[in-house]
């Protein structure tokens, strides 16, 4: 799988993955940014084909019935209980308890729309969960994915939030206009 995924990403593509994740790592918050197109989620599996780790993300529960259900767990996928009056931050940081391996990927932006500025839960996930947070940034413009640096949660959002930001300066989505920008 991961030699079709390459000649795929590679060849075919002509996209690059710059950067890796410490397979040791087992429990973190994997943040990425820009999230414009719902071919991310494509890039996302073929990239997580060529890391060879076992990367999760958060889907709907009701996803998760017969016959897609089977599909969206095997490729890494959680259902997440979307009612009202829950403290989803606590129930996903929970999740990480429940298993002993859980890369959580998530969009900060929360939308494939446009945002001047990121949802918080990922952050306030990590920090519950006590597990670090991966940035990488899709860069359609230059067929990149950059994963960059372990980050720790400090506790300080305020201190915190502008270091991850850094990583994402200049990352194009794949519809551009609905790119997160922040000014370098």
């Amino acid at each position: 799988m991961r030699f079709l995924a390459k000649i795929i990403f590679n060849k075919i593509m002509g996209w690059k993955l710059l950067g890796g994740i410490d397979p040791a790592i087992k429990k973190c918050v994997i943040i990425v940014v820009p999230h414009t197109s719902s071919f991310d989620f494509i890039l996302g599996l073929l990239v997580r084909s060529l890391l060879r780790l076992r990367i999760n993300y958060l889907g709907k529960k009701e996803l998760f019935t017969w016959p897609l259900g089977y599909y969206f767990r095997w490729t890494g996928g959680a259902p997440l209980d979307r009612t009202p009056g829950q403290n989803k931050v606590e129930s996903i940081a929970k999740l990480f308890n429940q298993h002993k391996t859980f890369r959580l990927a998530l969009s900060p932006e929360g939308t494939r729309k446009k945002v001047d500025k990121w949802r918080t839960g990922f952050y306030y996930i990590a920090t519950m969960a006590g597990v670090p947070i991966i940035p990488i940034a899709l860069d359609y413009s230059n067929k990149e994915v950059r994963i960059g640096n372990v980050f720790e949660p400090t506790g300080s959002i305020e201190k915190d939030m502008p270091n991850l930001e850094k990583h994402f300066i200049g990352a194009v989505g794949d519809i551009p206009q609905y790119s997160w920008t922040k000014e370098a």
